[in-house]
């Protein structure tokens, strides 16, 4: 017996590609400006004199704010229209960048930054929800999804280093005057090639779900966080039990809700929840090992800051190979395995770089990079796709904003957990290696390490950073075979559930096409 094919979905044409590549310049901009500080610290340290308790929030509160209205930005857009919400985003992440450029003080920064970070999270669900409404056609969403999560990542990993080619000739404000123009831009392109979507029964905006659901993301992200920087403390785990506590008051709310702010169901669903959970598998590796590698560079390697961010782009060539190629092969098979082969490669690039030395050639570590790196991009495009495609058109919005609250929470758990890893790694080999008398920083961190050996006479200085370098790379190579274990389980995993799910091809709005399907 033959399964009737479905009817094809209208394809996307000149305008709606052309639509595509405005949603790419807030996606780039907003994805950057997670990273584009790292650089501009000691300017903006120099002209406004913040402590290190400002400092670190000058940092942080983008990316906490931004983490934490996502759920709730994704569900108004699906009320008051998505384009709506777009424009609102670009005006108000503009007039925010260009405020963040003459801050006058710390306080007035901090504020500001929190500003982008309403902002931010009211563009990130909107490009992608918006994807889903351009692109009917699952092949062609396949190929939109990829070029969105590539000019993400991209984002990220070029912010360092525009940062740090603007301030070579500019002040530390012009890392964010670099927003101006493209959303001037993006508010004179959308309403004339983005359409505009808002679901006919998406009833009322629910204020106390969005109260609730900022207080579950935005205690145990932070929480998270503190653990990776400090280690284990009874305030983080008192934040992280408090946003999990209202996180459980939300979910009830959202099951006597008549008009729920995210869709249960969907969660429950295995395209979209273990979709949702392969993204944050992704997000765990990724953002985990990102801050061994940038360590790796500066702090044993010695190279400058400027120079380890050009360095750390190389990887983003084997992304660029294998993301496209990866969304071609989900085309003509199941994307379970394509996503599976994906978390394979990561591994493999995992496995790889547990082989890293303080000593070795820079190209062997970049190996080691590229594949993992490659691996993940083409296992997150997939996922991110899938839950795309198994949300209803009318719910896109919240969709999105769940599964970008996912990669928030994927980034934290790997930061925390890989980094909880080196770091005892690290303070194991420098036991017998610091001198009774050397500060605790020396066994905690490498920089530590290195600012104690600055002050040591030159014999013992070289020795104290030699026997630092090595403990941090053991560190290193045990959080790489950590995050190879989760790359294999992630593989079998999206063998095991995700298999039958349908591979990226044209269907009726492409949603769950089977493999086989037709005569």
């Amino acid at each position: 017996m033959t399964t009737p094919t479905p009817p094809a979905a209208p394809l996307a044409g000149r305008r709606e590609w052309t639509a595509l590549g405005v949603l790419m310049l807030p996606l780039f901009l907003v994805s950057m400006d997670v990273s584009v500080l790292y650089f501009a610290i000691p300017f903006i340290g120099r002209d406004l004199a913040p402590t290190a308790t400002e400092q670190l929030w000058i940092l942080d509160v983008y990316g906490f704010v931004l983490a934490g209205l996502l759920i709730t930005m994704g569900a108004l857009g699906d009320r008051i229209g998505r384009r709506k919400l777009l424009l609102l985003g670009a005006g108000a992440f503009g007039a925010a960048s260009v405020a963040a450029a003459y801050a006058t003080s710390p306080e007035m920064l901090i504020a500001v930054r929190a500003l982008l970070g309403i902002g931010g999270a009211t563009l990130m669900p909107s490009t992608l929800a918006l994807i889903r409404n351009l692109f009917r056609d699952a092949g062609q969403r396949a190929k939109a999804v990829t070029a969105w999560t590539a000019v993400m990542t991209a984002g990220i990993s070029l912010g360092p280093v525009l940062s740090g080619l603007l301030l070579e000739h500019f002040w530390w404000g012009s890392v964010f005057l670099i927003n101006l123009p493209a959303m001037l831009l993006l508010l004179a392109l959308a309403p004339f090639l983005l359409p505009e979507f808002r679901s006919p029964a998406a009833g009322r905006f629910d204020v106390l779900s969005a109260v609730l659901s900022l207080g579950t993301v935005l205690p145990v992200i932070h929480g998270i966080k503190q653990l990776a920087k400090n280690g284990p403390e009874l305030l983080s785990f008192l934040a992280i039990a408090a946003g999990l506590l209202l996180g459980w008051l939300f979910v009830r709310r959202q099951r006597v809700l008549a008009s729920p702010m995210v869709d249960l169901p969907l969660l429950r669903e295995r395209m979209f929840g273990g979709a949702l959970l392969a993204n944050v598998i992704a997000m765990f590796g990724t953002v985990g090992f990102a801050v061994f590698f940038t360590q790796y560079l500066q702090s044993v390697r010695g190279m400058s800051p400027l120079e380890s961010a050009l360095w750390s782009l190389v990887p983003s060539v084997a992304v660029a190979v294998l993301a496209p190629l990866g969304a071609t092969l989900a085309a003509r098979m199941d994307r379970a395995y394509v996503m599976a082969g994906g978390f394979l490669l990561a591994c493999a690039g995992f496995l790889w770089l547990t082989q890293v030395a303080a000593d070795s050639a820079l190209w062997f570590v970049l190996t080691g990079c590229a594949l993992y790196a490659g691996g993940i991009v083409v296992a997150m495009t997939l996922a991110n796709e899938m839950a795309l495609g198994a949300a209803p058109p009318e719910r896109a919005g919240s969709a999105a904003a769940v599964v970008e609250s996912g990669t928030e929470l994927g980034g934290a758990l790997g930061m925390a957990i890989l980094g909880s890893v080196g770091a005892a790694v690290y303070t194991r080999g420098m036991e017998g290696a610091a001198s009774a008398s050397a500060s605790a920083s020396v066994r905690e961190t490498l920089g530590g390490a290195l600012a104690e050996a600055a002050r040591l006479p030159r014999e013992q200085g070289d020795a104290l950073l030699a026997a630092a370098r090595k403990a941090f790379t053991e560190g290193l190579d045990w959080a790489a075979f950590g995050a190879a274990a989760v790359m294999l389980g992630a593989a079998v995993f999206a063998c095991t559930v995700l298999r039958g799910r349908g591979r990226a091809s044209a269907g009726a709005e492409g949603e769950r096409v089977p493999v086989g399907a037709g005569a």
